[in-house]
């Protein structure tokens, strides 16, 4: 019995092995992006900083994207994580960039947002956990969601560019 169990025991350890050497964009998971504060203030704007790690909100109609149609796709201004398609992004008439579904849902998670009285669900970058903006129920078919994003916390890659 006790060889049955080593043997198991072995062959779990060589399995663990063999998948931290895979290449990890090629797994389920990225990898998370963790820095402090200070290393966050060396690399962001003051501005892009209090939106995505203060949780802030750029004023509407000001963002570089609000009214952006170039093709390609938006990544999050803390990591580069793909986030948002063109191909998703419409006219929500909010002043903020709004895209109708995320590249992938694994790149983006919610959580309940409370704060300022008001009930909202929060967008956060999966990768980096840096606030987005806020996803509302009231977007488009197919989703019938509006990700109202900060242009502030994306950049923008065109598609001859990738």
């Amino acid at each position: 019995m006790k060889k049955i169990i080593l043997i198991t025991l072995y062959c779990f350890a060589m399995q663990l092995v063999a998948q931290s050497k895979k290449n990890p964009a090629e797994g389920i998971f990225m990898d998370k992006v963790e820095r402090t504060d200070k290393e966050w203030q060396a690399c962001l704007t003051p501005a892009e900083y209090q939106i995505l790690r203060e949780k802030g909100t750029e004023r509407a109609f000001t963002g570089k994207y609000y009214n952006h149609k170039e093709v390609g796709t938006y990544v999050c201004a803390g990591c580069d994580n793909e986030l948002f398609s063109s191909n998703t992004k419409y006219d929500s008439g909010s002043g903020w960039p709004a895209f109708y579904d995320a590249l992938d849902k694994s790149k983006v998670n919610t959580k309940m947002d409370y704060s300022f009285g008001m009930k909202r669900i929060e967008v956060t970058c999966a990768k980096c956990d840096s606030h987005l903006g806020h996803v509302f129920e009231d977007g488009p078919r197919p989703t019938g969601l509006r990700y109202c994003i900060n242009s502030l916390a994306l950049d923008f890659v065109a598609k001859d560019k990738k």
